[in-house]
């Protein structure tokens, strides 16, 4: 025994392994160095692996990667022990650690196999969770950059912006809405085994008891289906708003389309939804809607969407602002307890579809009437961006043969009227 282990562990009766080389210098420095590095990748793997599990402490599965970094190091140890033997012939060392990286390589593999289904089956809480917090925030900041682009004559910019976003956000929206329909089956699948198992072994061990009363099963049994059908709704939610940005953007119909109004126009009040919202102890402002029978019109969809945009900004953000403030723009104005934006349409003729957004605000005067479709350079509407929006949409249409129109009085509300061509064109 001592005997063998004066061999295991020295030069023995063998030669180095330099010999086979014939101590050629460039040949003994490319194995030195090939091995000294890979020898290193191999080391600074497991660092990775350590650094990255203490991160996601929520990891499961932890055990793998044990096992894969003890299968790198005794890679990494083979590589070294290449180079020793160059010059100290330990091949019964470098041959039991050969054995044990074989013995581990294998180990964690068949370890590995039965896990692999499950994880791609099965994603954790935790990721899903994870996914719908970053999706939460990519939403809230895409409505604060839009309503700064709004704000600041970037409109343009903005189908850009959305479009982008909206593919982003599109597929993580599917991955967890798909998901989540799998985990609701596999979750009755798992509840409706626990039952047999229950039903059959009603009295189950001491130790399985105490698990069961500790993981307090049967309120996992009762809330887990209410967290997934909540987090199904929620998906389908982002999904709607998804669909709504993309069809917002329309990016990809720079020409001439025929397209369904009314579908712009539920998208573009889908994206203000958040706005129609009033602070305080008002009411928010309802949207009535009354749709005509309106053919498809050709036209460009996002040049069309970016003036309701700016409509729709400007009423909600008079509206809003009366409301709040409680300051009337006349003497004698009545604040609407109730505030209410209507859209209405209708066919003028076989040329031409008209749009009314009405509100019942205060209304504004015949002076500033006039100039709401003119650039003001005064700090706040620069600030703001209203008075741009206004006078591009007013361009838009004009560019195109359509018309926008203000009716307003004192008292009585402010009415846009948006005349499209069912054909538009460009007029010279």
């Amino acid at each position: 025994m001592l005997q063998f282990l004066q061999n295991f562990f020295t030069d023995g009766q063998f030669i180095p392994h330099g010999h086979c080389y014939l101590w050629q210098p460039s040949l003994v420095w490319l194995h030195i160095l090939s091995d000294a590095l890979t020898a290193l990748a191999y080391y600074s793997i497991p660092i990775a692996l350590v650094y990255f599990v203490r991160k996601r402490q929520d990891l499961p599965f932890k055990s793998i990667l044990i096992l894969f970094g003890i299968f790198i190091v005794s890679c990494g140890t083979t590589h070294v022990l290449e180079i020793w033997t160059l010059w100290h012939p330990t091949y019964w060392l470098s041959g039991s650690v050969k054995a044990f990286t074989a013995f581990i390589s294998v180990y964690t593999a068949l370890v590995l196999l039965p896990i692999i289904p499950q994880a791609l089956a099965l994603p954790s809480p935790a990721e899903l969770e994870s996914a719908n917090s970053h999706l939460k925030l990519a939403l809230k900041e895409l409505a604060n950059t839009q309503a700064q682009l709004i704000q600041t004559e970037k409109i343009s910019s903005l189908g850009q912006l959305v479009a982008g976003i909206a593919h982003e956000i599109n597929n993580p929206i599917n991955f967890i809405y798909g998901n989540t329909s799998l985990i609701e089956d596999y979750t009755k699948n798992l509840f409706t085994l626990i039952a047999i198992y229950q039903s059959n072994y009603p009295h189950p061990v001491p130790e399985i008891q105490v698990a069961t009363d500790k993981v307090d099963l049967d309120f996992i049994q009762e809330d887990l289906p209410k967290i997934l059908s909540s987090m199904k709704i929620g998906a389908e939610r982002i999904s709607k708003l998804v669909s709504s940005l993309r069809n917002f953007s329309r990016l990809d119909e720079s020409e001439l389309k025929a397209v369904d109004i009314h579908e712009g126009i539920d998208s573009t009040l889908l994206l203000l939804q958040n706005r129609l919202k009033i602070t305080g102890h008002h009411p928010d402002i309802q949207v009535i809607k009354e749709y005509g029978n309106l053919p498809k019109i050709e036209c460009y969809p996002k040049h069309i969407n970016q003036v309701l945009m700016n409509i729709l900004t400007n009423v909600i953000d008079d509206l809003k602002k009366s409301v709040i403030s409680g300051q009337a723009c006349v003497k004698n104005c009545i604040i609407p307890k109730s505030p209410q934006i209507k859209i209405t349409t209708e066919v003028l003729d076989s040329h031409q579809v008209k749009i009314r957004i009405a509100d019942n605000g205060c209304g504004i005067t015949e002076e500033e009437k006039q100039k709401i479709f003119e650039p003001s350079l005064s700090t706040e509407t620069i600030a703001s961006g209203k008075n741009f929006g206004m006078l591009i949409s007013y361009q838009i249409l004009e560019k195109y043969g359509g018309q926008l129109n203000c009716i307003s009085a004192p008292v009585q509300g402010t009415e846009f009227h948006i005349k499209i061509p069912v054909h538009m064109k460009l007029v010279e």
